[in-house]
Formats: C-alpha cells, structure tokens, sequence
C-alpha cells in the first residue's frame, strides 16, 4: 500500500483548455480594439466620416418663389406667373439600375420595379417614345434635363414612380394674358427670371420674391430615406405691382395711334392719358408695341416706352409756358394787345408764322389759338433770359418725371448763358430745347389742376402675398403758377378750340382746351440739319372743372404738313376717357376770348 506523503498534488491543465482562453483573450482584445476605432469613428467622428457620409445622402431642392402679379387700376392681369416643373435625371445612378422598391398604397405592399417598366411608365406619363425617354435617362452625367414646362398635376405622378436619379426642379413660368397691350409699360423677363424691360425691370426686386430650399436624405437605391433629415425653408413669394393704367382706354389708345401711324406712314407714334386730379398715368400706348409673350417679334427700338424714353423739339405746344409765364410776371394778360407784322425782327433775328399775313391786331389769346410764333416773341420777349429758363424749369423741363420706367429720358435745356441770339427767342415756341411728351403732359396738368404740378403716376401700390396693399408715394406737389394765371390760359386754351384754329379738337356736349405743335426733328444720321417732322396736340376736358389730359404725338409723318392734324385720333380718345369714367357732359358756357382787336 502507497504512503501519502502530504504534499498537494497539481492537476494537469488540458492544452486545449490553455489554446482556449489564449484565444478568446485575443477575441477580446481585438473586440475592445474595434469597439474603440468604432466609437472614435462613430461616437467622436474625429475625421468627420459620419458628417461626409450624411452629406453625401443630402439633396437640396430648390423651391422656387413665385413672382409677384403685374395689374392695372381694376385688377386686370398684365403679367402673372405659373409654376411648371423641369423633369430632370442622374443618369449614372439611373444606369447603373436594374430594379428599385415601390410602395404601393393601394395594396399596401412593396413592389419590385424593373427600370424596362419605370422608363414606359414615365414615357407613357411624358407622352413621348420609349426609346427616346430610355436615351434620356441613360449614359455618365450626374445631370441631364428629360422634360420641360410640366404641370405640377403631371410632376406629382411622375413623382410618384419614384425612379432612381429621376426629379423634378420646380421653374417659374411668366405669361402675358394682354399680349401686346401695354407691352413695353409691362416689359419682360431675361432667361425666364430677370426684368429686362419696363415695370419687369424696375421692379424686378419687389416682384421676384426670395427662393426657397428644401433638403433631404436619398438612400444609395436613389430614393428617399423617410424617417431621415428633412428641412424646409419655405418660399417667399414676390409682392404683385398694381398700375395706375386702364387696360381698356390702353387698348383704344393704341389702336387709334397705329391706325394714324399706319395711315399717315409715320415712323412712330404716341398717346398719353393723364389723371390731372391724381397725376394717375391712365395710357401710354406706343405704336408697334411689343408682346411681352414674344417681345423679339419686334425691333429693339420699339421694345420701350416712347412717352418716356423719345426726347424732341415740342413745337408750339410750349407757347402755353410762354403765356401762363407772361400772364404770372404781370407782362401781359389773355386780351393784351399787339401789333404783329407779316415777319418780327429782334436782336437781328426775323421770325415769322405757318401762314401768310399781313400786320394784324391780336389778343395773347388769338396769338396762341392762331398759334403764331412772331407774336409769342413779342409776348416773351417781355421777359428776360433768366425768367424764359426759369419758366421751363418751374413747368418740368429739363427734369425727369421718375414715373418708374427704365431708359427716361431727360430732355435738353440749355442754360441761358448757353443760349445763342437766336435760341433765347426760339425757345419761347418749343425750339432749341427737348423733352418727352410725359413732361409736355405734366406741364399742361398743372394748367388743368388749378396751377398746382403733380409727379405722374403709374405704379399705384404694392400688395404682398398676404393681400396686404401699400400705396406707392408720390412728390409732394408744386405751386407752379396761381389759380387765376391758371384759369386765364385754360381760357386761352379753351378759346383756340371755339374761336382759333383747333375746331377739329371739339367733343359735342364737353368743353375742350387745346393746343397744336409742329417741330422739325433732326437727321437720324447724326448729320446737321432736319429730316421731317413731329406733329403733336395735347388737350384737356371738360374745361368747366379739367379732368383729363391726352396728348397725341406723330413722328416723321409722311406729306405736307399743313395737311396733318391729330384732332379727329385726340377727339376719339379723350371722347372714350370721358364716357369711361362717366364724366358728366359741361354745363358752363365755353370761354370765347377774342382772336382780333377790333
């Protein structure tokens, strides 16, 4: 029998147990080191990896604003926008496709699509050819546009194929529902987006409105993660511009002015309608006038707003300035007397008239309804150089009116130390000096207004997209000459028409004032010297309490111009403002001031 010697005998461990724990020590050595590496990766993204991942999967979308509306006085719409859509796709992701998953909400299930099966969906949707569409979608740019101008209704379903690299970029669309109706006052759009002419351009900013943008997750299968980053900053959309025009007195005027420009064979031709109580812009038709839906249609030249942008020699139309300036000083009053000769010689300078006379007897009334220049010149030369520049300055000459349309022009008015020996006599009658037929008007509805000068309106307000309306501020107004001085030429002007040579200018049941204009208008080649003429009436009514103006300019008419009046096209268009906004008929008795001293 063995004897025990006390001693603890060590038990043998297996070398499979050893192998065993040495392995799982490395198992978790490498777990701890991987865990570590994926929490510094994914915990602290020190390099950013999770942030560049997450961008990469992030698509913006651009979510277009829509431009404000362009309306006259009642609310007709000029210009508005529409929503379309450009259907657009990543062709490499497309390509690189050859099935995707679709929720189908009707059988609430999802659905295996082939990209044979997307793309004769979407060519059915487009109405296009297969083929063409397959084209469309395939190839290596990250861009490609397959459709444009869709309606949002047609967007929405093809939205909803959900077909990898396949998107919609929402565009804003301007139409035109008038057409070439207040064309140039309107103006259009450059590439779809920008002003480039009229009301589009100076008030591109208001109507614009400011992009939206929205951004969200897109898995590697080109769809969209639903649960995933999703941020909306919503669109706001353009203020609509409201005018002062009347669409329908625009439309008469513009017909009536190109019937005269086509009759006449004129190179151009003009029609202002003017407010005098509010200084509110009611027309400015153009002849030629563009259509903003295709303003190339048109030459460059005639894309504007002639009223605004032609400066030019008015005529006699400025002999109204002479009169009430006269009338102000104390120099003269409308049944002054003066001996006028056939021909006036001042300063060595000889002037005579349109027509042969021999020495008459005349009133300032009769000098200005017989429109003649030798007795303006007597009239004004009462006057001292300062005084005449003074007076076109008082009445807008040389000053821009800012109504709001782009390329105005300012005129030309010299300064009397500029003016030669003959010029500080031609400027009493409207020559040496230019200015657009807006300034001639806003000099003539201070007369109208009781000699007070209004800024001419033709941007009304602004209206937001929440309805609200801000009206557009105008100038304070001017006192140019007194009441009285105001009334004695509208007594002037009245009497040209019933005792003068504007008879043609009469509308029955209203008292009419008015006043004719012939110029000579300079070589278009730049050369010295004059090629035509511009014959212009500017009018107002009813005289008993003025309401409104309207000017009628031809330029260039073909003919002799003895021959051409615009009193029978100034006749109908004021006759049309009066019964569109139901100016009762005149009851007071029409001014009659002598022509002759007898």
């Amino acid at each position: 029998m063995a004897h025990n010697s006390g001693k603890t005998k060590k038990t043998k461990v297996p070398v499979a147990r050893k192998r065993l724990r040495v392995g799982l020590g490395i198992m978790l050595t490498l777990l701890l080191v991987v865990g570590g590496k994926l929490f510094m990766v994914q915990g602290l993204d020190m390099g950013g990896m999770a942030e560049a991942a997450l961008a990469s999967r992030l698509t913006p979308q651009v979510l277009p604003a829509e431009r404000g509306k362009i309306v006259d006085a009642n609310g007709t719409v000029l210009a508005s926008s529409v929503i379309r859509y450009n259907i657009v796709v990543d062709q490499v992701l497309n390509t690189a496709t050859s099935d995707f998953k679709r929720y189908n909400q009707d059988t609430e299930t999802v659905e295996t699509i082939t990209r044979d099966q997307g793309i004769s969906e979407l060519a059915t949707l487009l109405g296009s050819d297969v083929a063409k569409v397959r084209d469309s979608l395939t190839g290596d740019k990250k861009y490609a546009v397959v459709a444009k101008d869709i309606k949002p209704e047609l967007e929405d379903r093809i939205t909803k194929l959900r077909i990898p690299g396949v998107s919609a970029e929402g565009v804003s669309k301007r139409v035109y529902p008038n057409g070439s109706v207040a064309g140039g006052v309107v103006g259009f759009l450059q590439d779809g987006t920008t002003g480039q002419a009229g009301i589009e351009q100076t008030q591109d900013e208001i109507l614009r409105g400011t992009e939206g943008k929205r951004v969200f997750e897109i898995g590697a299968d080109g769809l969209r993660i639903p649960v995933a980053t999703d941020e909306l900053t919503p669109a706001v959309d353009g203020s609509d511009v409201k005018l002062t025009l009347n669409t329908d007195i625009q439309y008469f005027a513009q017909q009536a002015i190109q019937s005269q420009v086509n009759k006449l064979n004129a190179e151009w031709g003009v029609i202002v309608v003017m407010d005098a109580k509010t200084g509110n812009l009611i027309a400015l038709a153009d002849t030629n006038a563009p259509d903003p839906n295709d303003p190339g249609k048109v030459d460059a030249k005639d894309r504007g707003v002639r009223a605004v942008t032609a400066a030019y020699e008015p005529g006699s139309v400025e002999k109204m300035i002479t009169a009430a300036a006269v009338i102000e000083e104390g120099k003269s009053s409308p049944l002054d007397h003066f001996t006028i000769p056939s021909s006036y010689t001042i300063d060595g300078q000889t002037f005579t008239d349109a027509f042969e006379h021999g020495t008459e007897e005349r009133t300032l009334a009769g000098i200005l309804g017989w429109s003649m220049n030798t007795g303006t010149v007597m009239a004004g030369s009462r006057l001292s150089k300062e005084q005449r520049y003074d007076w076109l300055r008082k009445f807008g000459i040389g000053e821009k009116t800012e109504v709001g349309l782009p390329a105005e022009a300012t005129g030309i008015l010299a300064k009397p130390e500029q003016w030669d020996d003959r010029q500080q006599y031609t400027v009493l009658f409207g020559q040496g000096v230019s200015q657009s037929t807006l300034q001639t008007v806003r000099a003539y509805q201070s007369i109208a207004n009781d000699g007070v000068m209004l800024q001419p309106r033709l941007i009304d307000s602004y209206i937001d997209p929440d309805g609200v309306e801000q009206k557009v501020p105008a100038k304070d107004p001017r006192q140019v000459v007194s009441k009285e001085t105001a009334q004695q030429v509208r007594d002037i002007l009245e009497s040209a028409v019933t005792e003068g040579q504007i008879k043609d200018a009469a509308i029955d049941g209203y008292r009419v004032g008015a006043k004719t204009g012939t110029s000579q208008a300079p070589r278009e080649d730049g050369l010295p010297g004059f090629d035509g003429y511009t014959a212009s009436m500017v009018g107002m009514a009813p005289m008993d309490d003025p309401r409104f103006i309207v000017e009628v300019v031809l330029q260039r008419p073909k003919g002799s111009i003895y021959g051409i009046t615009n009193g029978p096209v100034f006749r109908s268009v004021m006759a049309q403002v009066l019964r569109t906004y139901n100016v009762p008929p005149s009851t007071g008795t029409p001014a009659r001031l002598p022509q002759f001293v007898k």
